[in-house]
């Protein structure tokens, strides 16, 4: 296990100071978006398929030589699996992601007319798309208040006591049914990008941290000498 242990907290939390973590997160990040550049529905969900464990920025470096030349499903299937590699080959797992990248297009042109069907059973049916791409993609799009639970969702959501279950299917529920309703559509992006340069995995920053005086981790963290 890497980073500073992830504690169990009794849960539900406090109502009260859940509004007040998501109002310090919304002043400081009033409109966050996905990291991952993309120009469409297809752009999209290609780029979060391949930063499955990646990061946003090697997919972005990818991406841009890829969507330059092929943004569409019909472009992608004209390059062809042997044709798609060698854009996406400094990213992980490449070989399988570009087999499902160019399975994903061909079912789009066969079945959806070469568009992204924007619903989360149409979506989570295609080639590579798991339930935590799809509700990014839905999130992202406007469509639907989902929250993926990603590395940084799990590990932020337990040490703010928002979440204690096991595994990010749990955890998604657990937020859904704490986290208020004005926030719900941007909480995904708030956690992730908290996640991400602010409560890291190794010596999360508590010091430069707008919510850590909420935060029911930070005393025993601090403790064990794993803050900064």
């Amino acid at each position: 296990m890497t980073g500073a242990a992830i504690p169990v907290l009794k849960w539900p939390p406090d109502p009260d100071r859940v509004e007040a973590v998501f109002a310090r997160l919304s002043a400081v990040m009033p409109e966050p978006k996905t990291e991952l550049d993309y120009s469409s529905p297809f752009t999209l969900v290609a780029a979060v398929a391949l930063s499955a464990q990646a990061t946003d920025v090697s997919v972005n470096k990818a991406t841009a030589r890829l969507f330059a030349v092929a943004d569409t499903p019909e472009k992608i299937l004209a390059l062809g699996e042997a044709g798609l590699v060698p854009y996406i080959a400094s990213i992980g797992l490449y070989r399988n992601k570009a087999r499902n990248l160019i399975a994903l297009s061909r079912l789009l042109m066969e079945k959806h007319g070469g568009q992204v069907p924007l619903n989360r059973a149409d979506l989570q049916a295609l080639p590579g798309v798991g339930r935590k791409t799809a509700s990014v993609v839905l999130n992202e799009l406007g469509i639907e208040p989902a929250i993926a639970v990603d590395t940084h969702v799990f590990r932020v959501s337990h040490r703010l006591g928002l979440a204690n279950a096991g595994t990010p299917d749990k955890v998604e529920d657990q937020l859904h049914r704490v986290v208020p309703p004005a926030y719900l559509s941007k909480a995904h992006h708030w956690l992730i990008l908290h996640g991400r340069y602010v409560c890291t995995a190794r010596k999360p920053n508590c010091a430069g941290c707008v919510i850590s005086d909420l935060c029911p981790s930070r005393a025993g963290l601090a403790a064990m000498g794993e803050t900064r």
